[in-house]
């Protein structure tokens, strides 16, 4: 009944013509090669239009698109998007069969997948292919997504792209259908092929797999399967591990046969893959200032894990800010709040402040609005010798990521960006788009990763001094030139890759090698990183590098053409098109269009259209929302403002509300018709507190502990207990310091990414006090608490 309320579409509603989902993936080294075959079946009596909108990585290279309908096989090409669309309709009018493939105009992670006239009984089986990079995780794997759940988009009023209705997003005019997971009624096969040069040491996944199968002794080839029966309701995250991960390394592609030398197509391009090692000395020295702004979205979908896991990692963060710092929270929805008017500085009062109203925050802003909240925190002014960096905590559910990514790479002077998405659908357009235009780093946190490792990574980037003067150098043999083809590198971080792709022209006799050379200056040290690499086109590597480098070129012009916006220009519109279809790499301008003129018969009757449902996360309806009121109601404009109605709406009884609740029809004088004893009893009883947090949470601003019954206790002793071994001469803040980090390295050493940072505070505070007796402290702490840490290993 939700679901028919919603327009959601079921396969007992509707035969739905998607029958099942094939995808090979073939990984080489850090890039990815992705064959979908989705196959198409029409079991009703009238010819069909298919329509499947879904997501693909942000960053994706979509460079095939064919359909065999029978025996024909019917390959698409690539052409100016209007054009493309006219010659599918003409198709359609004239009873031919088309394929019309094209990226959303507002999100390039949403495609649209038109099978027109399908006719009755027929079978349709379409091949994508797409390429991309894989990027690198904190823990050294290589991540890929194969993205399933395609999530609302919300799309402010006045933004670019029109309006998004409830449980759809508009994309190119077509509506997504989705549905839950239990009803997505098409099955998924997933494959891959993984190769390197250096060995695979592991692959992990939150599917289901089958076990790993090495093609080759030296490990350095292996095959892995998704386990059967799978149903395609979440998204696919392969990590892929190799030994000695981080080697710089180089690939050299050849030109296509029977493109014009001369052209991207018919040149050999490279691409370099750094990883620049930043001076021990400089690393070893946290910086000490910063303006920290945190960006939280709590909006309706962060309900619930997310938006409790939000706050634990607000919580970590906050005790990790070094002292002398700035920082402020930002929270938004279809609204957007701060904490403080302005950035302030970081100290017990301040912090103390910002931790009262972070245990506050609930998922009840409404809808995804982020550009507003942006907008505003551009607006205020930098404060000088703070360097600023940006933290966005997000589920990534917007609809005009173009809009966004824009008006972070205008600010991107000021500031560094580093994003977080958070769930399954979470947009990699707009959190890759974020980090990539902000100089910044991004993560993705799905099923049941915590959140804090990852953001703590991020924590420890934005404390890197910032790389500045950052230059490339290409040292070729005579009669080789060389033309960049990715943006200026804008952000290094120690242990992270950066790729390089460039053109090479012409050919040399006398040298067969090149070499590049990254300069940069960090914290007012000069430093580079070099790559010699032959020239020698690699073998068998088809035009995966041509086609990435192709992608990287078009995503840059694509955002040169909107920053020109209202101006008379069309020159970087249509050298886009000219590229995309050079190289036939999809892009906002062209689309894919393939039409089956070899078939003479005209399909006779009415066409009928059916859009084929993906799968969608259903949002929680709050604890007491009138279901009947709900359905019946108007929908809103997306369901984060669905799930913000339900929240305002009136309770109709107390006993379905939550203590919340509870209190406010106490304050408004409402009262009660029942006993709610009995209700109260059969509650259960909140989870206790992680011990990690409940420790963490005590940690003064400056580093310390104080020696109070709230540290007893989340140590696990009484009072007495922790204050009869303290030595006689040592203060008591000292003792309940180096009490705090002996039950940090003797009981967390696994997560010991999460608390590091305010260890090292703690550390820099203890060696502050030249406290005396240290040594005896730490003899008698592990003896309380059991442990056996080594003062060294303090670093005290």
């Amino acid at each position: 009944m939700m679901v028919n309320c919603c327009g959601l579409l079921t396969s007992q509603k509707e035969p739905v013509p998607l029958k099942s989902v094939e995808v090979e993936l073939e990984v080489r080294d850090h890039v990815a090669t992705v064959v979908s075959t989705l196959n198409y079946e029409n079991k009703e009596d009238k010819p069909l239009e298919a329509v499947f909108v879904f997501p693909l990585p942000g960053d994706a290279a979509v460079c095939h698109f064919s359909a065999k309908i029978g025996q024909t096989q019917i390959v698409a090409e690539v052409k100016e998007k209007q054009e493309a669309r006219e010659e599918y309709d003409d198709a359609l009018s004239s009873g031919q069969q088309a394929f019309l493939l094209e990226e959303s105009e507002q999100s390039p992670d949403i495609f649209t997948l038109s099978v027109g006239s399908l006719p009755p009984g027929e079978s349709a089986s379409i091949r994508l292919e797409y390429v991309t990079e894989l990027a690198v995780q904190a823990d050294e794997g290589l991540r890929f997504c194969l993205p399933a759940v395609l999530n609302p988009r919300y799309q402010p009023q006045g933004s670019e792209g029109g309006n998004v209705q409830v449980t759809s997003v508009q994309v190119t005019s077509v509506q997504v259908t989705s549905v839950p997971a239990s009803l997505v009624p098409y099955s998924l096969s997933f494959s891959a092929r993984v190769s390197s040069p250096r060995p695979v040491s592991k692959v992990e996944s939150n599917c289901p797999l089958d076990p790993l199968q090495y093609l080759n002794t030296e490990q350095t080839q292996t095959t892995v399967k998704m386990a059967a029966g799978h149903k395609f309701d979440r998204d696919v995250e392969l990590l892929i591990y190799y030994k000695d991960a981080h080697q710089p390394s180089a690939v050299v592609e050849a030109g296509q046969a029977s493109s014009k030398p001369g052209t991207l197509m018919g040149d050999p391009v490279v691409m370099l893959s750094l990883y620049p090692e930043f001076p021990q000395a400089v690393m070893s020295s946290v910086a000490s200032c910063g303006e920290f702004v945190f960006l939280l979205d709590r909006s309706g979908s962060m309900q619930g894990a997310r938006i409790k896991s939000a706050r634990d990692t607000l919580l970590l963060l906050l005790k990790s800010l070094p002292m002398g710092c700035y920082f402020n929270i930002h929270s938004f929805g279809s609204s957007y709040e701060h904490i403080f008017p302005k950035s302030v500085e970081y100290n017990q009062k301040t912090m103390e402040e910002a931790l009262k109203n972070v245990e506050g925050m609930e998922a009840n802003l409404g809808g995804t609005e982020i550009l507003k909240p942006l907008k505003h925190i551009y607006s205020l002014p930098c404060i000088p010798s703070q360097p600023r960096q940006l933290f966005v905590f997000t589920d990534g559910e917007v609809g005009n990521t173009k809009e966004v990514t824009n008006l972070v790479k205008q600010n991107s002077g000021s500031h560094r960006c580093f994003s977080f998405g958070i769930g399954e659908g979470a947009s990699s357009a707009l959190i890759n788009g974020l980090a990539k235009e902000g100089g910044g780093h991004a993560q993705f946190i799905t099923g049941t990763d915590r959140m804090q490792p990852k953001v703590m990574q991020s924590l420890r980037f934005a404390l890197q001094p910032a790389v500045v003067d950052i230059s490339v150098k290409w040292d070729l043999p005579k009669g080789v030139s060389v033309t960049a083809l990715s943006p200026p590198i804008t952000a290094l971080f120690q242990g992270q890759r950066s790729l390089i792709y460039a053109q090479l022209t012409g050919q040399s006799s006398e040298a067969s090698e090149g070499c590049v050379t990254v300069k940069y200056s960090l914290a007012g040290h000069p430093s580079q990183s070099q790559l010699h690499f032959s020239l020698k086109p690699a073998e068998d590597t088809g035009l995966t590098v041509h086609r990435l480098a192709a992608q990287t070129l078009i995503r840059s012009l694509e955002m040169e053409e909107r920053e020109r916006i209202g101006k008379e220009d069309e020159g970087v519109k249509k050298k886009v098109v000219e590229l995309s279809v050079q190289s036939g790499v999809s892009s906002a301008f062209t689309a894919f269009i393939a039409v089956n003129k070899g078939n003479s018969e005209v399909i006779q009757g009415p066409l009928v259209r059916r859009n084929v449902p993906t799968a969608g996360r259903m949002r929680r309806s709050c604890p007491g929302a009138p279901m009947m009121r709900m359905m019946c109601s108007p929908m809103p404009k997306s369901c984060d403002a669905l799930v913000d109605m339900c929240c305002r709406m009136p309770q109709p009884s107390p006993m379905s509300c939550d203590a919340p609740m509870r209190k406010a029809s106490k304050a408004m004088g409402i009262k009660k018709k029942c006993s709610l004893k009995s209700t109260e009893k059969s509650l259960p009883e909140p989870p206790p507190r992680d011990p990690l947090l409940q420790l963490v949470s005590l940690q003064k601003a400056s580093g310390c502990w104080v020696l109070d019954p709230d540290l007893a206790a989340a140590l696990g002793k009484t009072s007495e207990e922790v204050e009869k071994p303290k030595p006689a001469s040592v203060n008591q803040e000292v003792w309940a310091t180096i009490l705090a980090l002996i039950w940090l390295h003797g009981f967390k050493m696994d997560a010991q990414e999460e608390w590091e940072l305010l260890a090292m505070k703690a550390v820099s505070w203890l060696r502050a006090q030249k406290a005396s007796c240290v040594t005896e402290c730490v003899e008698a702490g592990n003896t309380l608490l059991g442990c056996t840490v080594q003062k060294d290993a303090l670093g005290l």
